[in-house]
């Protein structure tokens, strides 16, 4: 049970992690390559270019279940308490549909590709394997919208607490956490 509260907590962020090193190291090789070796690497560029397709598609995902997903704050500024979790719940859903078309598109075509046999010019990957970043990462999205939707129905219940907030009071929250690591730590020194 701990491991899959682990999981469900940090699957992503070890996932972006783990393709934001080997695109960095991947494009610093290839630079030290060219400009100190004077040769160049034939795979590098394609590897940093599907980590990066990866990064993409679950960074949708990390940033939903961290809420700072793109969307719009002005309408949530005029609405307060449950009416603000309404609508947060009405656009988690629009949002939930189109994951599931996408999820439901984007597999068929990964399946496509993968029955064709086609592979990528340098590493000879199959290049279905870098199109189902899409229904993997729409996939792990549509969880956590799922997550976020269970969250906002029991508070509308009454049953848990889920505030709804701007993307102007997350970042003044954030600010505050980080004035405040300071303060904390003088007050241990004392």
């Amino acid at each position: 049970m701990k491991l899959l509260k682990w999981i469900d907590e940090h699957i992503e962020e070890v996932l972006l992690i783990g393709f934001s090193v080997v695109m960095v190291a991947v494009i610093a090789a290839q630079v030290f390559m060219r400009h100190v070796m004077e040769s160049s690497l034939s795979w590098s560029e394609e590897l940093a270019r599907y980590c990066f397709i990866w990064l993409v598609y679950l960074g949708i995902s990390y940033g939903v279940k961290k809420q700072r997903h793109i969307k719009v704050d002005v309408v949530l500024l005029l609405l307060k308490g449950k009416a603000k979790i309404a609508l947060a719940m009405f656009a988690n859903l629009l949002f939930l549909s189109f994951a599931i078309f996408v999820i439901i598109y984007g597999y068929d075509i990964a399946q496509r590709l993968l029955a064709f046999g086609q592979t990528s010019p340098a590493l000879h990957i199959p290049m279905g394997l870098v199109y189902m970043a899409t229904p993997i990462g729409m996939g792990l999205t549509a969880i956590r919208l799922i997550q976020q939707l269970t969250k906002q129905g029991k508070t509308l219940f009454g049953d848990e607490s889920f505030e709804v907030k701007t993307e102007q009071e997350l970042i003044v929250e954030q600010r505050l956490n980080e004035e405040d690591i300071p303060t904390m730590k003088r007050k241990d020194d004392i």
